[in-house]
Formats: C-alpha cells, structure tokens, sequence
C-alpha cells in the first residue's frame, strides 16, 4: 500500500513558469523515501502540495489510500511535518517549546517526556533552546513532529546546515524512529551521500518531472549496470588490443582503461593473457557509480 500518491500532479506559479509537470509519486507504507534533485526542481512545491500548504491545480494527491481534497483534516492529523525553517522559541526550554505544540495538537501531556527520550533531549533541562547547538535545535523541531504520533512524518532539507556529528544524530534517529515506531519517513535533501545511507526508496526530481523513482536495490541494480572494470599496466596501446581481441570496447580514464563491467572468470583471462605478453599489471578495479553519479547522469539528460 502506498502512503502517499500524486497522479499527474502539475503546477504554476505563472503561465510561463511550470513548477511541476504531471508528477507521480509513490510512497510505500514503512518507507523511508529520500526525495532529490537540484535547487528548484519542484521538491518543496511538491511537499507542500501533499501537506495543503499550497492549493491544488492539477492532478490528485491520496494519502494513507483517501483523498486529500476530501479528507484534509483527517489526513493531516496523522501527518507530521518540518518545512523549511523550524518554528522554535529560543527564549524557551524544549519542554516549554513541546508544551506550546502540545496545546496546539491536543494530545497527552504524557508525550512531551516521551518524545523528548525519543529524540535524546530528556537531560537538558533548563537550557535555553537558542543556546541549543544547530543538531539539538534539529532533533527539538522533529520531536514538535512526532506529538500527537503520526504515522508519516515529511521533512523538508532536515540536515541543512549541520556538521558531520549533527548529520550523523539525525540519520540515527530517522532509522529509529522508522524501524521502532513504525513511522514512513520523506526526507527531501542535497546531500546525496548521505540520503544513500538512510533511505529505503529514491525519488528523483528535476525540472518539474520525476526521472527516477524505485527501491534502493532497484538504484544498486542501476549502478551495476553502469559499473566499469578499470585496468592499470605497463603498455596501453597491447592491454587495448588483447581487450578487442576478447569482443570488448575499451576507453582510456586518468591513465586508466576501462571497459564495461564483465564475469570475474573473463577478468581473470584477461589478465593472463597480459602477462603471457609480459605486460605487468599494477591494479584491476570495480568502479561504481554512487548515487551522486547517478544522479548528475539523470539531471544531466
């Protein structure tokens, strides 16, 4: 089942600007969905489609399988979200802070405590929020999200602007709060690296339009397909020619020749067919295209 479905969404901020055209997302139940692509591409617009932030043109948005158009404030109370900049008081503790979003969703006091375990702020007392470093301010903005315990949470850029060991805090707490609480997660980011490391499903964007989307195997299946074998020796031109004699079509990379991803068994006649010509071979290497390779390679066309 899918939690949340577009179908030919499209948008306009002007006649001549087409912010989205005819998107379709899919978002499995239970998954973590990392949406991507560059500045502009329709990512924000998009999210704040699905969350009624922005008004509707053209298409359909369904969550958890109802309309949105016709069941908005149903949908929205099991829907939890951090758009863009967080709403937080720095003049205020983060209890004090959950007490005002607490008010606001008209659950059990009882949460505040247990979302701050959650997010790992329970011991900071009567520290101020403003004096708060930028990944605690992070994880507080995220627990003003999971009080009245939604069953999807849509975060908006939520590593923006963090150092190494902030990025890391809130990977670790996405990936609990996804496995243990059971909550679908879309994450929308820049940081392609990272989003490889947390992300169970991938939405590519770019122009309006949905270049990619499916599992991360299905990415991983992707990147198979446009791994190379790269070889390293001591004579190009021969190592080029006992390549052709094998029906294979090499380039050359940084002093590195490549040829298309091939069996181990004919890697390793390759190699031995080098050295019977006395050719040393230094190095032989898998390369694969990570998801920022990928994702230039699909932006690009």
């Amino acid at each position: 089942m899918n939690c949340i479905h577009t179908t030919n969404l499209s948008h306009r901020f002007s006649k001549k600007e087409l912010v989205l055209d005819q998107v379709n997302l899919q978002v499995p139940e239970g998954a973590i969905y990392g949406f991507i692509g560059p500045n502009g591409a329709g990512k924000t617009t998009t999210l704040k489609l699905i969350l009624g932030l922005l008004k509707k043109q053209q298409g359909t948005i369904e969550v958890f399988d109802k309309q949105f158009d016709k069941h908005r404030v149903e949908i929205l109370k099991n829907i939890g979200s951090l758009i863009e900049v967080p709403s937080l008081y720095g003049h205020l503790t983060a209890k004090e802070n959950l007490k005002i979003w607490q008010k606001i969703y008209q659950c059990p006091k009882s949460r505040i405590d247990e979302v701050l375990e959650i997010v790992g702020l329970s011991e900071t007392g009567k520290k101020k929020a403003g004096k708060f470093s930028l990944g605690m301010k992070q994880r507080l903005s995220i627990a003003t999200t999971l009080l009245h315990s939604p069953k999807l949470i849509i975060l908006d850029e939520p590593t923006n602007g963090l150092d190494p060991n902030g990025i890391i805090e809130i990977r670790e707490l996405l990936k609990k709060l996804n496995t243990e609480q059971n909550i679908t997660i879309v994450i929308s980011s820049h940081l392609l690296a990272e989003i490889e490391k947390i992300v169970t499903h991938i939405g590519v964007i770019n122009y309006g339009k949905i270049l990619f989307q499916g599992t991360l195997e299905e990415l991983h299946l992707k990147q198979s397909q446009t791994s190379f074998i790269s070889f390293e020796t001591s004579d190009k031109e021969k190592t080029i020619e006992v390549m052709k004699s094998n029906n294979l079509t090499p380039t050359i990379s940084n002093e590195q020749i490549l040829i298309p991803s091939i069996d181990k068994k004919l890697i390793a006649k390759i190699n031995s067919q080098l050295v019977v010509q006395n050719i040393d071979v230094y190095q032989i290497n898998t390369i694969n295209n990570d998801l920022e390779s990928i994702f230039i390679d699909l932006t690009k066309k």
